[in-house]
């Protein structure tokens, strides 16, 4: 599989990505070595990185509690301390190995602990191998509000090793999946296309795709002030389901993918709405995340206070929520507003 070349560092793929890091590590005779992970890498993960890593520096591992809730101020500070204690300084290397929590969160760690270290980015589910991981953006969550807090801050290196998607249940694969439909939705239609046929099974020709897209995008408008908000497409609803459930003790957690899959059936009638885009369209697209994902069960009374969490929205200016809304598969707009009551009816028409 062939390299695909960001702006200052290199995604390598397979066997051969684990060659390129021993080079990156000889090159840049860092003092020591610091593996990131929460418990489930440490266990199903952490073995064969370790067994594929060659160097002699000291490595120390960081395990860190898994899952969305501990994305916080609060365990950065917990790492940094870690890090502190056994004598890390800014020769040192952060590794990532996890999902997007992980890459996430280690990232902003990297990119201010005593004001920057380096950082590799090892993403082992499919959510952050074609998506957290690449385009340089770092963060934590506030509260509820999702990836409030980060800087953007590019790795040395991204490793896309598939061998790790063996160890992720089948829940966090089709997670992942939400944001290969995004990449096909607003760039590449076979993308999408090849999702609905379900016995089509190249993962890493899907990966490396959808990666390819990212980058594209990234490369040209790395600090998102225009194009990149493309890659929001679905997540502007879709946060706000996330941050709600994740909030409400009365909800079962939604994955990421699960929570952007309903923003991507929400945004596509406000498409329709607002822009024209085809009806039949939009009802292919809901009956497309309904078969993947089921029907996730959103009350009425859910509505108003998901539609107020939208009012946090990074993307937005002087208050007014912005949309990334869709004229047709491919031709995407961005900035574009809508009102309260229209999203309020654009999230009754996924519970329909």
């Amino acid at each position: 599989m062939e390299t695909i070349q960001a702006v200052t560092y290199p995604i390598n793929f397979n066997e051969k990505a684990y060659t390129e890091l021993a080079l990156l590590l000889e090159k840049k005779s860092y003092s020591s070595i610091f593996i990131l992970v929460d418990d489930n890498t440490m266990e199903c993960c952490y073995p064969r990185c370790i067994q594929n890593l060659q160097t002699n520096l000291p490595i120390e591992v960081i395990q860190i509690d898994p899952g969305e809730a501990f994305k916080n101020i609060e365990t950065c500070i917990g790492v940094w301390n870690v890090m502190t204690e056994l004598g890390a300084d800014r020769k040192s290397l952060l590794i990532t190995l996890g999902g997007g929590v992980i890459t996430d969160l280690g990232g902003f760690v990297a990119a201010t602990f005593k004001r920057g270290i380096d950082f590799v980015n090892i993403p082992t589910t499919l959510l952050s191998m074609v998506d957290a991981s690449v385009g340089g953006k770092t963060g934590i969550d506030l509260g509820v509000l999702k990836n409030q807090i980060g800087v953007f801050a590019n790795p040395q290196m991204v490793l896309i090793d598939p061998e790790y998607l063996h160890t992720v249940s089948a829940r966090e694969i089709r997670s992942g999946t939400a944001e290969i439909i995004k990449y096909g939705m607003t760039h590449d239609i076979e993308l999408f296309n090849k999702i609905k046929v379900e016995q089509y099974l190249n993962i890493v020709d899907l990966i490396h795709r959808s990666i390819e897209i990212k980058n594209e995008v990234v490369t040209a408008d790395p600090k998102e002030q225009g194009l990149r908000k493309v890659l929001n497409w679905g997540h502007t609803i879709g946060h706000g389901v996330e941050s709600y459930f994740l909030d409400n003790p009365n909800k079962d957690n939604l994955t990421h993918g699960e929570a952007i899959a309903i923003g991507m059936v929400c945004e596509a009638y406000l498409s329709h709405k607002i822009l024209g885009f085809p009806l039949d369209k939009v009802h292919e697209i809901k009956k497309t995340i309904l078969h993947i994902y089921g029907h996730i069960m959103i009350a009425n009374d859910d509505i108003e206070p998901i539609t107020a969490l939208l009012k946090h929205d990074k993307k937005n200016e002087a208050g007014v929520i912005k949309f990334v809304l869709l004229k047709d598969y491919e031709d995407f707009v961005i900035n574009k507003e809508a009102s309260e009551d229209l999203i309020k009816e654009s999230i009754h028409y996924y519970t329909a």
